[in-house]
């Protein structure tokens, strides 16, 4: 004869086959931990896009169950603070901040941070230094890093990242040399201690859901929400997402390996052409002596300088540069973001109601 609590054991484990997991509960179950770090309705995690991501895109993702990240970029303390006042007014959800590490003023950065209340600071742009890590831990946030390979993931942890996001080569704007498909396998399966984000090519829900099942806790979309209805993009540059194939975002092209090009990936166009050529003639100076090394390096970073900002907000898509990763693609039209973030939703939950385990979708 059973006891009550074996019983009542054998009632609960019977009750529960008789009431099997829907799809969308599969689904809330694998994004569960990337949910809870984020505090958020879905582990989507908004990249950070230089001039689009602002306070009216991260505003609208948050509300809409994403996680929107501001891009701080070169902003300065003053102007970083005015932003997340904004964000702020915009929504009551949680949002972060991405910071780069190289930014001359990024202890400050930090300190704007904390004295908001911020509660995810991303340090984006290479290791983070010590004192930056210490500041946001002793502040009370939670820190994000990215990582491009195993090795720094876990000297990462140890230093104190909270969370880790692997971004491969299909990412728009700067890019590593590694596929998320190779970066995920090496990484996944030894990184257990912190949630891990997935970013880089990703436009659709099926893809979400092979990563989560992979052991990731969510994942960083950009080129979709770039796209979107609030994004403050310009139409042209909207308008050129929508145009475009997944082969038409392409990475910076190196002509001399004297002189390195930090790999961006955006899409061809009349200025991406130019660069070629502009790198060419400067070999051309190089090499007769009318430039030294310095000076002809320089010259070949310049070429680029205010371009983003040409596309983005001025909406020359023809000579500014257009980053884009190549789930452009899958970018069919301008979407409000609750949309796309329900539609990535459907998707994964589809997928799981697929499968001959689900009796019927949930």
């Amino acid at each position: 004869m059973p006891t009550a609590p074996s019983l009542r054991f054998a009632l609960c484990i019977r009750r529960t086959a008789l009431t099997p997991e829907t799809p969308r509960q599969a689904l809330d179950r694998l994004w569960a931990r990337g949910r809870a770090f984020l505090g958020t309705d879905t582990a989507i995690l908004a990249g950070a896009m230089s001039w689009v991501s602002e306070h009216h895109l991260v505003a609208a993702i948050s509300n809409a169950g994403g996680f929107g990240v501001i891009a701080c970029g070169s902003m300065g303390p003053d102007l970083l603070a005015r932003e997340i006042a904004a964000t702020k007014a915009l929504t009551s959800k949680p949002f972060g901040v991405n910071l780069i590490t190289m930014h001359p003023q990024l202890d400050d950065l930090v300190r704007v941070c904390i004295e908001a209340e911020v509660g995810h600071v991303v340090l984006a742009g290479g290791i983070p230094p010590g004192t930056a890590v210490r500041a946001v831990k002793d502040g009370g946030a939670k820190l994000i890093a990215f990582t491009p390979a195993l090795v720094l993931a876990k000297r990462l942890v140890r230093s104190g990242a909270d969370a880790l996001v692997i971004e491969g080569s299909e990412a728009g704007g700067h890019i590593g040399p590694v596929s998320l498909t190779v970066l995920a396998q090496e990484i996944l399966p030894h990184i257990r201690d912190v949630p891990v984000f997935v970013a880089g090519g990703i436009g659709r829900g099926e893809a979400i859901l092979s990563y989560l099942e992979m052991g990731a806790s969510g994942a960083q979309l950009g080129t979709r929400f770039a796209a979107a209805a609030e994004s403050i993009a310009h139409p042209n540059f909207k308008a050129a997402f929508v145009r475009a194939n997944a082969r038409d975002a392409l990475p910076s092209i190196q002509l001399d390996e004297r002189f390195p090009v930090i790999p961006v990936r955006g899409l061809v166009n009349a200025g991406t052409k130019r660069f070629l050529a502009h790198q060419a003639e400067t070999l051309k100076r190089f090499d007769s002596g009318e430039l030294n090394k310095e000076a002809a390096q320089l010259d070949i970073e310049h070429f680029w300088a205010g371009a983003l900002r040409r596309a983005v907000i001025d909406g020359d898509v023809e000579n500014g540069s257009v980053m884009a990763g190549q789930s452009v693609g899958m970018v069919s039209a301008v979407q409000p973001v609750a949309e796309i973030i329900a539609e990535l939703v459907d998707q994964a939950v589809a997928a799981l109601a697929a499968r001959p385990n689900f009796a019927t979708p949930g």
